[in-house]
């Protein structure tokens, strides 16, 4: 519903810079991705769309980051309706949160986070923007790219995207703040901010962190690390990316890419201009995605730190799955090679599905795309407007697909599961 409305603002004579009424076609991809919070587009955002596209587009976005149910709830909120058990469940659900969710308290905080961080980022951003575009425009500026990098959207109104500011510190360090905190997710942010007040106020809890809090704080971490110093090795002569800069750009450039390639669409560098090898560790990067809880998309980093943690236990002959000296339920271990299965077979539908219909592009490049649109990334090596009509709807309904989660999806369309009391007897199975 949310894309359908989005798509008919769209596509208003008032949305478009274009005379009359816009390409439907247009509209639906850029409402599916602003919705879906991923970034690929077709046209050029900055000079296709009006001031009022761009609000809308903006909207969309601030609700497809924040999510339906979290809207939703909060309207709900503000006409003084209180919430049930089916809202708290829906929101439990939506949030991908193994316990009940706290109702009002929640949608509020989550509401004030998001608020507090997009106008801090605003105000970080204004000043470079307000500097070489002046007052008005630069304001409009700042509050769309905060909006857009802190909900991992990756929109932008620049024509080149960041390229412009590639070389710029400052710039950088706020989209990929912005980016990072909207990646790991709410649940996060409260827990660390409900640490450090603890800790200034000298009460020290024995174990202040969750096993969710150490997985995605270790996990992004060690990606950021490595996706910078891979990026950074492998296009570090290349005359197109990192080559013609000097050292510390180098590092800031790969370090910006690092952080993007997993949540977000932005791009310092030209990413069709990209080595095969460089281009193939940032799909791996997309598919691997944000946490769960967040603005980002993927298979989460929780679920590849569960499956790495799995085999570790299998090779070391152990029938317990254990992390951080917790053992990890069954039902989320399957859950986990669930969601990694799904997503397996939604990209390579994706992607044939795209090559069929598109015979004369790049296998790399369409690879890359149907990566993008389900992980709701947004990158793009430059082939999404040069895509068929049978292509581009293909690209749409991966990113609604990726939005909205595979298991999420089949459970929309098989109803709900039946439980069964039969248990039936185990027999041994060759594996590997």
């Amino acid at each position: 519903m949310l894309i359908a409305v989005g798509t008919l603002l769209l596509a208003l004579p008032i949305s478009s810079t274009q005379q009359g009424w816009g390409d439907p076609l247009v509209a639906l991809f850029t409402a599916t991705s602003a919705v879906c919070v991923t970034g690929l587009v077709v046209v050029d955002t900055g000079t296709y769309f009006s001031d009022f596209g761009e609000a809308a587009i903006l909207a969309l976005i601030q609700v497809g980051g924040l999510g339906y149910m979290t809207v939703n709830t909060f309207l709900l909120l503000l006409l003084g309706r209180r919430l049930g058990l089916r809202e708290r469940l829906a929101i439990q659900q939506s949030m991908d949160n193994s316990v009940l969710a706290g109702g009002k308290p929640l949608i509020l905080s989550i509401i004030a986070m998001t608020l507090v961080i997009e106008l801090t980022g605003l105000f970080c951003l204004y000043p470079i923007f307000s500097r070489d575009y002046g007052p008005g425009y630069g304001l409009w500026l700042s509050m769309f790219h905060s909006v857009s990098a802190f909900n991992n959207a990756g929109f932008g109104l620049f024509k080149d995207n960041i390229i412009g500011y590639a070389l710029d510190p400052w710039i950088n360090a706020v989209i990929t703040t912005l980016v990072i905190l909207g990646g790991i997710g709410y649940q996060v942010i409260m827990e660390f901010l409900s640490w450090l007040r603890n800790r200034l106020g000298g009460n020290r809890c024995r174990n202040p962190f969750s096993l969710h809090f150490k997985i995605v704080t270790t996990t992004t971490a060690v990606l950021l690390v490595l996706g910078t110093l891979a990026f950074f090795l492998i296009e570090y002569q290349n005359p197109d990316t990192l080559g013609p800069v000097a050292l510390q750009h180098k590092l800031l450039m790969a370090w910006f890419q690092s952080v993007i390639a997993r949540t977000a669409g932005f791009n310092s560098i030209d990413i069709g201009a990209m080595g095969n090898a460089s281009l193939f560790i940032m799909i791996a990067l997309m598919f691997i995605g944000a946490s769960p809880g967040s603005t980002g998309g993927g298979i989460k980093t929780t679920t590849l730190s569960i499956l790495l943690a799995c085999t570790r236990m299998a090779l070391q002959g152990k029938e317990q799955v254990l992390m951080f000296r917790r053992q990890i339920a069954t039902i989320r271990v399957l859950k986990a090679i669930s969601v990694v299965v799904g997503s397996v077979l939604a990209v390579v539908t994706a992607t044939a599905l795209v090559s069929l219909t598109n015979p004369t592009v790049s296998f790399i490049d369409i690879l890359f795309e149907a990566v993008s649109a389900f992980a709701t990334v947004g990158l793009s090596t430059g082939i999404t407007a040069d895509l068929s009509d049978v292509g581009k709807y293909v690209i749409v309904f991966t990113m609604y697909l990726g939005r909205v989660g595979v298991l999420l999806f089949m459970a929309a369309l098989l109803g709900d599961p039946k439980p069964s009391s039969v248990q039936y007897p185990e027999e041994e199975l060759l594996i590997g």
